[in-house]
């Protein structure tokens, strides 16, 4: 059996997970975990069930609509048939909300596989290995109409909470070039996500990821492994992703290569490899994050999803010596916002952070490689007497008199994903040296 090419080519389970997730979203209320489990021999009694045949076409591909449709058919015979008082009590808005733990897969009298559900990832894997399909609970307000109220009327304290039981992927986790992605992928796992952290550099991504489930004393953060220019492994980590958490909420695309380099010297091999993942590998990501959200769209059209991208302020305004660079940024908001026009209508925010220079990355501020060392001792700047006054004369440009942090992009971060009012936008984060107009 095959996945219909028209929509991609990423593994069948990861097709399959996240138009269940959506169903669950959907269902409880909440986004869950929904790990794959191709091992399943005999099916609980409490399963949702659902016979893949009639998503099949003639020529046996599956499509991606058709399969949601009959999910959605499967669940509502499951929900009138676990309805504690039948039709009645399944109609009432008040009565408990019921999902499945288990969504079994079959073609006909063939098992394809298993899906397991629950609230986070350690729970998932527990449920797995007992093998414990009973049915997933959440009572629903007790005063529905104040509870509407409460979301229409906005409050600074649904803040706190914005990114809590999300899944977010996280891509150049371990970016070199900045520094943000370590500080993002902290931040959002001490604000409860559980966050896949994406980078080349698989050995220092899994002692990140360590650091940060010992911090927080759960499965907060999975290392994977990706090259963001090369579509067979982007495919490879969004399939892994699926098969562990079923779907994701949030998408941030934080690959970046970056040089200082003379357009009259530079080699056409660094330029394409420097726009190979700066350009490429952010099309990359967008392409497949977008196909994930709108599996989940199918089942759960109210979610919202965000895709963003944190760019530079170079994608604002060229800078010398960094034109290859400012390209592929600037090329990359005109992806934004075409995107955002086109995938507004799967409920998908596409958005950009664009962040001034991080002067204590070591990027800059190393003792022996840094920038700042480097344009000293090749006297760049006539008249300046130490690193330090360099690093001083960068700073008094900026409005706010200091460089940019990685918690300074994390709050525009947040903002982002909690406004839901905001889409194909690039945010400026640059102490006011940039501006917008």
């Amino acid at each position: 059996m095959e996945w219909d090419k028209s929509s991609d080519t990423m593994a069948m389970p990861a097709t399959i997970a996240p138009i269940i997730r959506g169903l669950c979203i959907n269902t409880l209320g909440y986004p869950g975990v929904v790990m794959y489990d191709p091992e399943m021999e005999e099916i609980p009694s409490e399963a949702l069930i659902v016979d893949l045949e009639p998503a099949l076409t003639e020529s046996e591909l599956v499509h991606e609509e058709s399969l949601a449709k009959v999910l959605r058919e499967a669940y509502t015979a499951w929900e009138f048939d676990i309805a504690p008082a039948g039709v009645d009590a399944a109609m009432q808005s008040n009565r408990m909300r019921q999902g499945p733990s288990c969504v079994v897969v079959k073609r006909k009298d063939r098992l394809e596989a298993c899906y397991w559900i629950d609230r986070n990832l350690d729970e998932v894997k527990q449920r797995m290995a007992d093998r414990n399909a009973s049915l997933l609970k959440e009572k629903p307000p007790k005063d529905l109409s104040a509870a509407q109220e409460r979301i229409r009327v906005f409050s600074a304290a649904q803040r706190v909470d914005v990114v809590r039981n999300k899944a977010v992927l996280l891509s150049g986790g371990m970016s070199r070039s900045s520094g943000v992605g370590e500080v993002l992928a902290r931040s959002l796992a001490r604000s409860g996500a559980l966050v896949f952290i994406a980078d080349e550099d698989l050995p220092e991504t899994e002692r990140l990821a360590k650091e940060i489930n010992e911090e927080e004393k759960r499965t907060a953060a999975v290392p994977l492994p990706v090259q963001v220019a090369d579509e067979g492994s982007v495919q490879r980590l969004f399939t892994a992703v699926m098969k562990i958490a079923g779907g994701l909420d949030i998408c941030i695309s934080n690959g970046e290569r970056l040089n200082r380099e003379s357009i009259l010297e530079q080699s056409l091999g660094d330029f394409k490899a420097l726009t190979d993942v700066n350009y490429t590998g952010f099309f990359l990501m967008l392409k497949y994050a977008g196909l994930v959200f709108r599996r989940q769209h199918r089942t759960a059209p109210q979610w919202m999803t965000d895709i963003i991208q944190i760019n530079s302020q170079c994608g604002l305004v060229g800078a010398e010596n960094q034109g290859a660079n400012a390209g592929s940024k600037f090329g990359s908001l005109g992806l934004i916002s075409s995107a955002a026009l086109e995938l507004v209508h799967y409920n998908i925010k596409v958005n950009a952070i664009c962040p001034g220079n991080l002067f204590d990355h070591p990027l800059w501020s190393d003792a022996d490689q840094g920038f700042f060392v480097r344009s000293f001792k090749s006297a760049q700047v006539p008249g300046v007497k130490s690193p330090a006054e360099l690093r001083a004369r960068y700073e008094a440009a900026i409005p706010m008199r200091r460089s940019c942090t990685g918690d300074d992009v994390a709050r525009a971060l947040y903002y982002l994903i909690e406004q839901e009012y905001e889409t194909g936008q690039a945010i400026p984060v640059t102490g006011g040296e940039v501006m917008l107009h």
